[in-house]
């Protein structure tokens, strides 16, 4: 990062960095997207991605995709009989949550050269990539995302998560571009999304009841981050941010990675586990 966007990223919480890739590579992760969504077999029971944080439910496939490659199916994506209403390719919200590790396009787009000069810049001393998500916000039935800090989910400690959101699409507020409340950052976590004390789900726990910003309409000190193709925006782990549906004909096509610093504490009880023969690597050029 520049001093600019230094001092831009401490003060607001992010920072857009454009032009961050190319858009051969935005293409190539969105042909490669496409292959896994075409060679991926959907089980009996459907993987749902809610994006309702009071009514997010998870299944095996959820708990188990720390270290694997699943697809998650749009909430709007069946009928009222349970049948897809459009091709499988239109129906996927997104594609989580190892693909750094386990396929080999993205696994090069990750562990990309300066990436790890600017997550240091970002505050961690050790940066490793934890999880990795590739986000059709798909045209007419695209989800909301609900206001959220993704230290929530990934939780450390201290607080370590910084992510990194790379646009392969132009966002817009027409097609559910990211909104983030600046400053934000420097308020409290208000709550951890954690394995319920049997392991076979999940549950919030509150640490602080001050509310998460109101999305729009109301937009209580949310703005829009409209970027173009190849921007990669950075996110600090405190800072509330939130989509809104896609209803427009144009999709968002996103690549989301996350990391953590090697230095901080990854608690058992957050919901995101590798397995033991998986440990977190190193962010830097393969």
């Amino acid at each position: 990062m520049t001093p600019e966007q230094l001092t831009a990223f401490r003060r607001d919480g992010f920072v857009a960095i454009e032009a961050f890739v190319d858009t051969d590579e935005c293409d190539r992760l969105r042909e490669r997207a496409n292959e896994i969504v075409d060679a991926w077999e959907p089980t009996v029971e459907r993987s749902i991605f809610t994006t309702d944080q009071q009514t997010r439910t998870s299944n095996r496939e959820f708990l188990d995709s720390g270290s694997s490659i699943w697809c998650f199916f749009e909430e709007e994506a069946f009928d009222d009989h349970g049948s897809l209403t459009q091709p499988k390719s239109l129906s996927i919200n997104k594609i989580g949550h190892a693909l750094h590790d386990l396929d080999d396009v993205f696994e090069h787009f990750s562990y990309r050269p300066g990436l790890a000069e600017i997550a240091r810049a970002a505050g961690l001393e050790q940066p490793l990539a934890l999880q990795s998500m590739y986000i059709f916000k798909q045209p007419h039935i695209g989800g909301e995302v609900g206001c959220h800090q993704d230290a929530a989910f990934l939780y450390t400690d201290p607080i370590s998560v910084v992510g990194f959101w790379f646009a392969l699409e132009d966002a817009t507020v027409d097609n559910g571009c990211l909104w983030v409340a600046p400053g934000g950052h420097l308020g409290p976590l208000r709550q951890r999304f954690v394995r319920t004390t049997r392991g076979d789900g999940t549950e919030f726990e509150t640490l602080d009841t001050t509310p998460l910003p109101a999305p729009p309409p109301v937009a209580d000190g949310l703005v829009p981050v409209e970027v173009s193709a190849g921007t990669m925006v950075v996110l600090h782990g405190l800072l509330p941010h939130w989509s809104g549906p896609n209803r427009s004909g144009e999709s968002r096509h996103a690549y989301s990675l996350h990391a953590i610093d090697g230095a901080a504490a990854y608690p058992a009880a957050n919901w995101l586990q590798r397995a033991p023969d998986m440990p977190l690597r190193a962010i830097a050029s393969v």
